[in-house]
């Protein structure tokens, strides 16, 4: 039913495209003659100059063969760096990069998975409900395409991301994420001659790192400092650090929980850090920066759009694996708005490295798997 070697050459010239988050226009431009190319209309939204892009979100619509609710695809048309003249090789049935750059499979492997299944329905005249097509901007930089979006244009209210490694494995959960920016201030001072006249920020931080639950806290939250950035000379008491760090759970509770813990962990130590210098006291301070990076995605199992996927697998004689992730993508912010997704696994390998591959073999099967779903909308 795929055509090997279409799904190969369309990949190709894709993963040939260079499209860096916030430089997408150029693989915009391509899709947008494909979809048009296979009937679909386009549309684009204005979000990029908001986010900084030189693109906007895509949506595409194809009018269905029959009647019934429509299912939206979503995939993002950035990638992630290094990314500049991509040069894809297919060797012994695998997809990799010459080697100097990432291959782009994430998520490219998704959008050519969806043009293979929209030509099969094409020429093997297979009836269809409307598709909608989603195709964001920077989404490997805090999912903005899919943030700024206005997800009242859609009608469908289910689902399927394409975008996350292996094969048949369809992820139903994923958790919730905090976004942390903590600077500490404490005060400058000489630190070989006065140093008893300074407040270290630095000490402070250290403490407060000793103090926070890091790392996985339980099977359901995760929490972690990515970077600290403070001190400007080694003979001065540094008067400022700035962390930055996430805590995730797929529990609401856990989430502020561990929030909580991680902030006031700088805090206790903040209070505890005062000088008199020159009969004046002096403490240190701290301002928080908190953004919720993403919401919760929780698809119940029994939900039309799970079923209609593990039934798609058994038809082809591959049982799908239902599962929770440890990440977030665009279907979080597709869930917040009542879209009900799930994410359908694309066979990307080794992503976001130089050394990231596609079998050809998982590129057939995930298109196989999304016509076959398709069929049975």
């Amino acid at each position: 039913m795929i055509n090997e070697q279409r799904i190969c050459n369309e990949f190709a010239r894709q993963a040939a495209i260079d499209s860096p988050s916030y430089k997408e226009a150029d693989m915009a431009a391509y899709l947008t003659g494909r979809f048009e190319e296979l009937g679909g209309s386009v549309e684009f939204d204005t979000v990029g100059a908001k986010i900084g892009s030189n693109s906007n979100n895509m949506l595409v619509r194809f009018a269905g063969t029959k009647a019934g609710e429509p299912l939206l695809l979503a995939v993002h048309m950035d990638t992630v760096g290094p990314a500049e003249n991509v040069q894809p090789v297919l060797k012994d049935g695998i997809f990799t990069s010459a080697g100097d750059t990432v291959l782009g499979g994430d998520d490219k492997a998704g959008i050519a998975a969806i043009i293979e299944a929209l030509e099969v329905l094409k020429e093997q005249n297979i009836e269809h409900v409307p598709l909608e097509i989603v195709v964001t901007i920077c989404e490997e930089k805090g999912l903005l395409g899919a943030k700024a979006l206005d997800c009242s244009r859609f009608k469908a209210r289910h689902g399927i991301a394409l975008d996350t490694t292996g094969t048949d494995i369809v992820i139903n959960r994923a958790p919730a994420a905090n976004h942390l920016v903590i600077d500490i201030f404490g005060l400058e001072a000489h630190a070989g001659v006065c140093p008893e006249q300074g407040i270290s920020a630095i000490q402070i931080a250290g403490r407060a790192l000793a103090r926070m639950p890091l790392g996985r806290i339980d099977e359901e939250t995760t929490a972690n400092i990515g970077t600290i950035h403070g001190g400007n000379a080694t003979n001065i008491v540094p008067n400022r650090v700035s962390l930055r760090g996430e805590a995730r759970s797929h529990d609401p509770n856990k989430l502020r929980e561990v929030t909580e813990l991680i902030v006031s962990a700088v805090e206790e130590g903040g209070d505890k850090a005062l000088v008199v210098v020159k009969g004046e006291t002096r403490r240190a301070s701290m301002a928080l920066e908190l953004t919720e990076e993403f919401p919760a995605m929780c698809v119940p199992e029994d939900a039309p759009i799970v079923q209609l996927i593990r039934e798609a697998g058994e038809a082809l004689g591959r049982p799908q694996e239902i599962r929770a992730a440890g990440g977030g993508s665009d279907a979080n912010i597709f869930n917040g708005n009542g879209i009900a997704m799930v994410i359908m696994a694309t066979g990307m390998d080794r992503v976001h490295t130089i050394n990231e591959q596609l079998a050809v073999v998982d590129l057939v099967k995930t298109a196989g798997l999304l016509v076959e779903t398709i069929r049975r909308a």
